[in-house]
């Protein structure tokens, strides 16, 4: 089973630092079972959340440097041609050490930015949505319509882990309330169908790089299976970001420690 959003958004809406109205979930027909289960409705997340799905996402700036082109006059001296010739290699020196600490630091981020590789891990890298992750050794990506990213368990599809992002104006996650709030709302409308019995174990909150995330734990129950799920959240690069990855329940025990490290090595870089 693979959880998605829906393609179609509207808006979220915020008060007062708090989720007052989330998102209603939309059924996408597929052998996957998704978050959106309710066929008539639409995502309604709040306004002043500032959370839109108008178009597509940014996918990067394009940095561009043009430097002069510097030529001799074609009746200049031999002397002329070469003074010329010297100042515009001076020129072109000036310009190549003062990206070079650029380009060194543009280096340094992505390198420090790539998930840390473990054994029987995988890393996940994205240098346009600026986020990376590992996922075990063994899970297929797979093609997920609103999903950035999609890694799962071909033999157990309860096992999975996925990448989501929705635009917004926020700059931090704690503006949209405490832990447990936003992770209650988000179990209930979002990561759960209303038909299953949803219970939040725990939500926690960590620091990373001057980013705040939140992170929880959760079990939803359906009728023939219980899933077991952690998700981490948090904003940045005019983002939401929600990791969230999980196992039957039968399995947790086996696999929980995996899937913490997943949940663990999410992380976000300023683009």
């Amino acid at each position: 089973m693979v959880w998605t959003w829906s393609k179609s958004f509207t808006k979220i809406q915020i008060f007062s630092g708090k989720l007052l109205k989330m998102v209603s979930l939309q059924h996408s027909p597929s052998i996957h079972q998704t978050w959106l289960s309710n066929a008539s409705t639409q995502m309604d997340f709040m306004t002043r959340l500032g959370m839109y799905r108008n178009g597509p996402f940014p996918r990067g700036i394009s940095f561009l440097v043009r430097a002069e082109q510097i030529s001799a006059a074609s009746t200049s001296s031999h002397q002329d041609y070469y003074l010329t010739d010297r100042r515009g290699r001076r020129q072109l020196l000036a310009l190549g050490t003062t990206l070079a600490p650029w380009v060194l630091l543009s280096q340094q981020k992505y390198a420090s930015f790539a998930a840390e590789n473990k054994k029987g891990f995988l890393p996940v890298t994205d240098k346009k949505d600026g986020y990376s992750f590992l996922y075990p050794f063994g899970w297929q990506e797979v093609v997920i319509e609103g999903q950035d990213k999609v890694f799962k368990d071909v033999i157990e599809p309860l096992e999975n882990v996925s990448v989501t992002m929705i635009p917004t104006s926020k700059q931090d996650i704690r503006d949209l309330g405490s832990p447990q709030e936003v992770a209650e709302t988000l179990i209930k409308k979002v990561l759960a169908p209303p038909s299953q019995k949803t219970k939040l174990v725990q939500a926690t909150e960590h620091d990373a790089d001057g980013k705040a995330y939140y992170t929880f734990e959760f079990i939803a129950q359906a009728p023939t299976y219980t899933r077991h799920a952690l998700s981490t959240i948090c904003i940045g690069n005019g983002k939401f970001y929600t990791l969230t990855t999980g196992a039957n329940e039968r399995r947790w025990g086996k696999m929980k420690d995996k899937l913490q490290t997943v949940i663990d090595s999410f992380q976000i870089v300023n683009l």
